[in-house]
């Protein structure tokens, strides 16, 4: 079962890669055309669409035009096999690794169209809301009204914090599409991971922010996208809770 797990989320995490690609074009559908070559489109043949092993039998490159196959592809299948079978050892053949298996999905999409477009889209923020909250009663993790309170707070927290940023830069720093997606990670997770989420992504952001800063230099005017450190947080926290909530404890037992 967790092999088939295992195969499952890298087929899945084929599909994400069109959905990925064609996602943010207006001029496309997810469902037609049939996967082909961006570059020289060349249909795709069947042996040619095997999640992780296609990639490694044409060496990394179209069988057609020769072109460089990019590395988002086994990228985002080994990534979705990985959090499949992991979900699927802790949580077993339940509703709660259905409802995180579909949030972890959401998050890939969302990491790689925010880092290739600098957008969240509503049409997977917004009914990732609905769809956390309506089945968290059904959650092993969270109820319903630790839901709807982290849909608030999630979005409410980071609108103040884009509103301040506002006010005392007198520009945008943060996006619509980061309200939405905290907001959606509140509501698949609860309120109570909320703090930890905005700690760690604030956190990992502000480190490759530096980073980004330095090698640009452009100094203050560096922009880099926010929803990939979010969703760092909010795997982070569904994969490691129990470690993240020890350290936790050790925290406050130095304190006093």
């Amino acid at each position: 079962m967790l092999g088939f797990a295992l195969v499952f989320g890298a087929a899945v995490g084929s599909f994400l890669n069109v959905v990925i690609l064609r996602l943010p074009r207006e001029d496309v559908s997810i469902a037609y055309p049939a996967s082909h070559c961006p570059l020289c489109q060349h249909p795709l043949s069947w042996w040619e669409n095997i999640p992780l092993l296609s990639y490694l039998l044409l060496r990394g490159s179209c069988r057609n035009c020769r072109a460089s196959i990019s590395w988002m592809y086994p990228l985002v299948e080994f990534a979705m096999a990985v959090f499949s079978a992991r979900l699927f050892w802790q949580y077993g053949p339940s509703i709660e690794f259905g409802r995180l298996f579909v949030f972890f999905a959401a998050l890939l999409v969302i990491i790689f169209i925010d880092i290739h477009h600098q957008i969240i889209p509503d049409r997977i923020s917004l009914p990732g809301i609905v769809l956390g909250v309506a089945t968290s009663p059904f959650s092993e993790t969270i109820t319903w009204q630790q839901s709807g309170l982290g849909v608030l707070l999630g979005g409410g927290l980071l609108y103040m914090v884009a509103w301040g940023y506002l006010v005392v830069a007198k520009r945008d720093g943060m996006g619509g599409g980061d309200i939405k997606l905290l907001a959606m990670i509140g509501a698949f997770l609860g309120w109570q991971s909320l703090l930890y989420v905005v700690f760690a992504s604030s956190l990992s952001g502000s480190v490759i922010g530096i980073i980004a800063m330095l090698r640009q230099g452009k100094g203050g005017k560096t922009r880099i996208p926010f929803g990939p450190f979010l969703a760092f947080g909010a795997i982070t926290w569904v994969l490691f809770q129990q470690q993240i909530m020890l350290l936790w404890r050790m925290y406050l037992g130095l304190l006093h």
